[in-house]
């Protein structure tokens, strides 16, 4: 049967950089037609594995075939001419071109150096509809996305080639569960036509639900593999972090106590539309809603990172107006953006800056920075947060998803913030740090903060919040217990706005 047939065959895989072997002899078989999930924390090395396989980087050891052929390609270019496409977690998107210059970078048609632009707006078109997204115009400058958006395009771009490994990086990272339904019929669809799809994923329901198989990787290794039907994930877990995982939400006490936080029909210039809430001290309140529905953006308006239209907003029940997030942070509101990397962090500055840098009066002596005293104050972070870094001076680029994302955090209690505004805060994060941020919201919960997490992650605002509302179209419903909720009903209020 072709579904036996082996598509692409790694074995022996190994890279180092410097002192640090990130491959140490890893195998991966996949066959044609299946869906193989590989799976391991940030950091086991499942990124380095496939940009070897990508042709972004050559490796030191070991041999590849595809379609029983030698596969070495000396760049990616390479590699989608023998049909290998690859969609990473950080998308690889050019901001000021549109969608369709997007989608067919590289494989422009056209004669006497013309574009056949016709034909490459139905390629477009096709693809985007088999997304389930035939409104997304191609010719939208990309830039002009959210995350989630800009993920489907980044989708969109492999399936206008004739890929045969279509590599997806955390794919639905960004997207709401409609929009993760749409991209599992495409996958079906794929391998229906015989196409072999790697998927790396840190929702494990998801894999459970679209791979037929699984490999492991741990510290450079391949360390387990099989059928996914036949694996319980408890097993997969302890694979993956080298432990059982006793408890996956952990749940902390923390009690509700008077309103810190109040919202009265805000509205943004293009959303919200309309959204009022009450956030108590020593709460954890989740927003729910569909990708474009208005989540993100009522959490920049609150943070006056983008202007309001009109509405209210009180702190402890006087109102307080702010014209930039820097009077936020003077009010006490801290916010953590759902890309990190890109509105989150300074990549290539240390540990020490990124924690410390919206509050450094505590280190100024006579209009200098006391470095000793900015960099203790960064440890004191560093152990009670558990970052695993390489000291504070380490480039905060160099550290796992997990730990970049409580370096966000540890820089929103270092400005000893009291309302914390957290858009999608384990984003790209491995179930092992997953687990620890959970037991850190409720920590902060416990310590009196107030917390509003936006979250597309259902069990995530099941498991964590006291409270949950979702926004439909720019409109933000009632708050209402957790018990009230089950995924179903958040997913109807989502998409049809039922409260």
């Amino acid at each position: 049967m072709d579904s036996e047939r082996v598509l692409l065959r790694m074995q022996g895989v190994c890279k180092r950089f410097g002192a640090v072997q990130a491959l140490d002899g890893v195998d991966l078989t996949v066959r044609a037609g299946e869906v193989h999930a590989l799976l391991g924390e940030n950091g086991a090395g499942k990124s380095t594995l496939m940009k070897v396989l990508s042709g972004a980087l050559a490796p030191d050891a070991g041999t590849m075939t595809l379609d029983g052929e030698p596969y070495a390609p000396a760049a990616p270019q390479a590699a989608l001419e023998r049909g290998v496409a690859m969609i990473y977690q950080e998308l690889n998107l050019a901001p000021h071109l549109t969608v369709e210059q997007n989608i067919m970078l590289g494989r422009e048609q056209g004669r006497f150096g013309l574009v056949a632009r016709r034909a490459s707006r139905q390629r477009v078109r096709r693809a985007l509809d088999m997304l389930g997204h035939p409104e997304l115009s191609p010719g939208t400058r990309v830039g002009e996305l959210g995350p989630g958006l800009r993920q489907l395009v980044e989708i969109a771009r492999a399936l206008v080639g004739e890929a045969r490994v279509v590599v997806l990086d955390e794919p639905t990272s960004s997207l709401s569960a409609v929009d993760t339904e749409h991209l599992f019929e495409v996958i079906a669809r794929l391998t229906q036509r015989g196409v072999a799809v790697v998927y790396i994923s840190h929702f494990l329901e998801e894999v459970q639900r679209v791979a037929q198989r699984f490999t492991v990787l741990r510290d450079g290794r391949t360390v387990a593999g099989g059928a996914v039907a036949e694996t319980p994930m408890a097993d997969v877990i302890a694979a993956m972090i080298g432990r059982r995982l006793e408890e996956f939400f952990p749940r902390v006490p923390h009690e509700p106590g008077e309103v810190l936080l109040g919202v009265s029909d805000l509205a943004g210039v293009r959303l919200p539309h309309r959204a009022s809430l009450e956030l108590r001290r020593g709460e954890i309140l989740g927003l729910a809603g569909l990708a474009g529905a208005g989540r993100t953006e009522f959490l920049r308006a609150l943070f006056a990172l983008d202007p309001v239209r009109s509405g209210e907003v009180r702190i402890a029940g006087v109102p307080a107006p702010a014209r930039s997030p820097r009077e936020r942070l003077t009010q006490g509101i801290g916010f953590s953006s759902e890309d990190r990397k890109r509105d989150g962090l300074l990549l290539d500055t240390s540990v020490a800056v990124n924690i410390t840098l919206s509050r450094l009066q505590p280190f100024v002596r006579r209009g200098w920075i006391q470095g000793r005293a900015r960099a203790d104050a960064a440890r004191s972070w560093v152990e009670r947060l558990g970052i695993r870094c390489a000291g504070v001076d380490q480039p905060v680029g160099d550290l796992s998803g997990g730990n970049q994302q409580k370096v966000v955090l540890a820089r929103l209690l270092h400005h000893d913030a009291q309302v914390l505004l957290l858009d999608e805060p384990t984003r790209g994060v491995d179930v092992a740090s997953k687990v620890e941020i959970y037991r850190l919201l409720g920590e902060l919960a416990a310590r009196g903060k107030a917390l509003l997490m936006v979250s597309s992650y259902l069990p995530e605002l099941l498991g964590v919040c006291d409270r949950i509302a979702v926004m439909h179209r720019g409109v933000l419903g009632a708050a209402r217990p957790v018990d009230d909720w089950t995924e179903h009903s958040l997913l109807e209020a989502a998409a049809r706005g039922v409260a």
